[in-house]
């Protein structure tokens, strides 16, 4: 069986760095806020490109902090309006709801997967203060026109880049696009922990200490509370592990892209859509690889049955899941189609060519 990510064995090319670096920080003493997170947020910012880096206890944690932030800066206002990608993981709109800010969906571009950004100046009102772009499975979302229609309104952009470090838009990385960028480094992701960590980016100096505090029970100085926060603080043994990882991401990046590439070229069943290659403005990250065809089921039974094992990202969108039956009554077709249709191949940087071909293959010889 070809895995769809075997996480095993991408771990097992850095093992003996990474048992090096969790011997040595547990025989530190010091697990939490020590050595590793303040040397890992020094290295993660550098490669970034912003001024601040702040490790947190996972993705939806970024997320959420970076509003909370805002509203303690008196930036946002509870009810403020957060236009987001209709399409996105659950995750984007819970860190939204959680603050008392309101999502605004807007529909997908059906050829990328990303918000349409042409669609998003209609949905701006006076509530309006922020964009959440989602750089959808590793791959990059920005334009001049985004960034002219932030300024024209004067929004926040805010990126959620759980899916996407490595990738660039004209030379410069996600995550130090927009005001403030949330990161995921949960274990399957191109840069993966061994289990929940995450970190903010962001230029913003304000912001970011005020993130840190809130993140630590709203302190700043011991049994001192300014805020009302939150524990979410990224541990010495993850700081460790992402540390190691974080010098090997660029090169099992560019795997992904060759994968990605040779899939883009080579599958030439019209019964299935591949994922697009980006203009020369983007280079995509491609955390997920995915296609579209009109029988999910029956494609995927098809792949399985040939040793060939795919994931569905995802089955159900925000607004039809359950937790957010407030907005199941909106209408988004080109969300529902992409959710109805797409499927996930196999892409990470352990596969072999002959895995890869027999996955194209596989795909060009269905009916």
């Amino acid at each position: 069986m070809i895995k769809f990510l075997d996480l095993q064995k991408i771990n097992l090319l850095h093992q003996q760095e990474i048992e090096e670096r969790l011997l040595q920080t547990f025989r530190s003493g010091w697990y939490l806020l020590g050595n590793e997170v303040k040397g890992f947020e020094k290295n993660l910012s550098a490669y970034i490109g912003t001024k601040n880096a702040i490790g947190v206890a996972n993705g939806l944690d970024a997320l959420r902090l970076i509003f909370k932030a805002y509203l303690e800066l008196g930036v946002l206002q509870a009810g403020d309006e957060v236009i987001v990608p209709a399409n996105t993981y659950i995750a984007s709109i819970l860190a939204i709801t959680d603050n008392n800010l309101t999502p605004v969906f807007v529909e997908p571009n059906i050829d990328n997967y990303n918000i349409d950004i042409a669609l998003i100046e209609k949905a701006i009102t006076i509530k309006t203060k922020a964009i959440m772009i989602v750089h959808l499975y590793g791959q990059a979302v920005f334009s001049n026109q985004l960034k002219e229609l932030a300024e024209k309104h004067s929004l926040k952009i805010i990126e959620d880049n759980a899916q996407a470090i490595g990738a660039e838009w004209q030379g410069i990385k996600t995550g130090n696009l927009g005001d403030a960028a949330g990161f995921s480094f949960y274990p399957g992701k191109n840069l993966g922990a061994l289990g929940d960590a995450g970190a903010v980016t962001t230029n913003d100096h304000v912001l970011a200490q005020t993130i840190r505090a809130l993140a630590n029970y709203g302190s700043q100085e011991k049994y001192v509370n300014k805020y009302k926060g939150l524990n979410s603080r990224l541990d010495e043994i993850q700081a460790a592990v992402l540390d190691v990882k974080l010098k090997y991401l660029d090169h099992e990046n560019e795997r992904r892209r060759q994968i990605a590439r040779f899939y883009t070229d080579a599958i030439n069943n019209p019964e299935i859509i591949p994922s697009q290659w980006p203009d020369n403005d983007k280079q995509h990250v491609w955390h997920l690889f995915v296609i579209r065809t009109r029988n999910r089921e029956k494609l995927q039974q098809y792949l399985s049955q040939n040793g060939i094992q795919t994931l569905i990202h995802y089955p159900t969108p925000p607004h039809r899941q359950v937790a957010y039956k407030e907005f199941s009554h909106l209408s988004f077709p080109v969300t529902q189609q992409i959710h109805e249709e797409v499927l996930s191949l196999p892409i990470s940087p352990v596969l072999t060519d002959e895995e890869i071909q027999k996955v194209v293959t596989t795909l060009n010889n269905y009916k």
